[in-house]
């Protein structure tokens, strides 16, 4: 197996631990649910906390079909805009979007 297929695939199974886990933060969890509801055909959201544990600094990383046609820019827009109260209260972000691969 390759690093890259290694790597999506550790990343689904931490998609589907932190689902379930007490392991995360509540912003975490908060900011994961906004996003499930966002980009309901996400096949990956993954939100960590950066900060330290002080809950202001995320990173996020969602691949959804639905940022088919759209530049980078665009996509991480749509998710800013979803996240727009959330943001406010944070020190900063860092996103990552992709399509899924066929």
């Amino acid at each position: 197996m390759s690093f890259k297929n290694f790597y999506s695939k550790l990343l689904k199974m931490n998609f589907i631990f932190r689902s379930v886990s007490q392991v995360t933060t509540k912003p975490e969890t908060r900011i994961s649910d906004i996003l499930r509801q966002e980009f309901p055909k996400a096949t990956e959201i993954v939100v960590n906390d950066i900060s330290g544990g002080c809950g202001a600094m995320f990173e996020i990383h969602i691949q959804t079909s639905e940022f088919t046609g759209l530049n980078t820019v665009r996509q991480h827009l749509k998710v800013n805009h979803a996240l727009k109260n959330e943001i406010k209260d944070m020190h900063g972000i860092r996103i990552y979007t992709s399509l899924p691969r066929n």
